[in-house]
This record gives structure tokens, C-alpha cells and sequence, in this order.
């Protein structure tokens, strides 16, 4: 029975998945989920798709699945993949693990919350943010770009060190979201600069087909409207 993976393209998690499977070439069926329509709010989703209603999340036969980390290594045991993208090596792995360990309280936290605050909570409410505290969350986030390119980018081209893996594609769509509320990452950043160009091009073309709707809204300069 054919794997499915639910998800939306302005879920970073999700885009992720997506171009890890792809490029994996792991045979799925792609469920999309309208998240602004709000059909992961009903009973009836909770109890058919997914308990905690949100996305991604796999469907593999009766098995269902939520969290991203998990289902790569699942989707990655389960396949055997012995490559550079999940790395079946202990301590290469261990690597990969680190930053995605990391990135909940810091790439994805920073990053999501300055792209809520300062273009989807106003959208959803008809309210901006207040500017001090929006402020706070742009700093917050900048603080982790900063680690991110001094840091995590210090001792290679990719997050890992030589070889791009899963904490690329992961890393990269979390900080690709602010873009669509007309922030852009790279600005006075050429080490990440250089590095996201890596991974767009080395992810090519999954990762630009599921960055087709957040680069829609970004060529908008964030005043885009669901």
C-alpha cells in the first residue's frame, strides 16, 4: 500500500518531507490539506487523519505517523536509505540529529513566530502586531540566523559539515518562511546566503516546486492575503 503524506506547503515541516521523500524517490501519494479552510479543526479529522490536527503526518497501510523528525526515521529505516540524507553511520547520524534536536527551540521556534506575529496572526485577526513586541521577535530571530551562519555553518558547506543531509532541507524551510512576510534571511548574511543557494540548487526541483506558494507571497512583500 502506498505511503501518503498530508500536508500544506506553508508548513515548513511539510515542505521538508516533501523533498525528502522526492529526492529519496520514496513512492507516496500526496494528500494536501487546506489549513486556512480549516478542515484539520473537525472531530472528524482528528479521529480519521490525525489526533493532534495538524500537518505533516503519514498514512502507511493502517500505521499512522505524526511529527517530521519521526517520520524520517521511520520513512528512513523503513527503506534502508544509506546515504547522505539520513546517514546510517552512528556519530554522521548523531550529527544530523543534533540539529534537528536543536531546531525545535531555535530555527523553527524564531523563525515561525516572527512569520505568525508579523503576517499571520494580522491576517487572521485584522490586527497588527505591536511594534515593540514584534520587534523582540525579529531580534530573537536574527540572534538565531547569526548562530546558525557562525555556528552550525563554521566547519563546512552544510549544516553537518561536507555533505548535505535531512538538517539542510529542514533548516532551509524554516528559514525561508520569514520571506513571506517580506523579511529576507540573507540580507547581510553571506555564509547562509551561499549555503540556501546550496541546498536550493542541490534539492532541485522539489524544493522550488514546494516553495511555489511561499514565493508567490514573498514576491509580494508580505502583504499577500490568504
Amino acid at each position: 500500500m502506498t505511503l501518503k503524506l498530508y500536508f500544506d506547503f506553508l508548513s515548513q515541516p511539510s515542505r521538508a518531507l516533501y523533498i525528502f521523500l522526492k529526492i529519496n524517490k520514496i513512492p507516496f501519494e500526496a494528500c494536501q490539506v487546506a489549513l486556512r479552510k480549516g478542515v484539520h479543526l473537525t472531530e472528524e479529522f482528528q479521529k480519521d487523519f490525525n489526533r493532534f490536527q495538524r500537518v505533516p503526518f503519514i498514512h502507511d497501510g493502517q500505521f499512522r505517523l505524526a511529527e517530521s523528525v519521526a517520520i524520517v526515521r521511520y520513512v528512513s529505516t523503513k527503506h534502508s536509505l544509506d546515504n547522505n540524507w539520513y546517514p546510517k553511520n552512528p556519530q554522521e547520524q548523531a550529527q544530523v540529529d543534533e540539529y534537528l534536536e536543536w531546531q525545535h527551540h531555535n530555527t523553527r521556534a524564531f523563525c515561525a513566530m516572527y512569520f505568525q506575529k508579523k503576517w499571520l496572526i494580522p491576517i487572521l485577526t485584522g490586527k497588527p502586531t505591536d511594534p515593540d513586541q514584534l520587534q523582540k521577535y525579529e531580534d530573537n530571530m536574527d540572534s538565531c540566523l547569526h548562530t546558525v551562519e557562525t555556528i552550525w555553518l563554521a566547519n563546512g558547506p552544510y549544516i553537518t559539515g561536507n555533505r548535505i543531509s535531512v538538517a539542510d532541507i529542514f533548516a532551509a524551510c524554516e528559514i525561508e518562511q520569514p520571506r513571506a512576510a517580506g523579511y529576507d534571511p540573507t540580507e547581510g548574511r553571506p555564509v547562509l546566503k551561499a549555503w540556501l543557494e546550496r541546498v536550493r540548487k542541490e534539492c532541485s526541483p522539489y524544493y522550488e516546486e514546494a516553495h511555489t506558494v511561499l514565493n508567490k507571497l514573498a514576491a509580494q512583500g508580505g502583504k499577500a492575503k490568504l
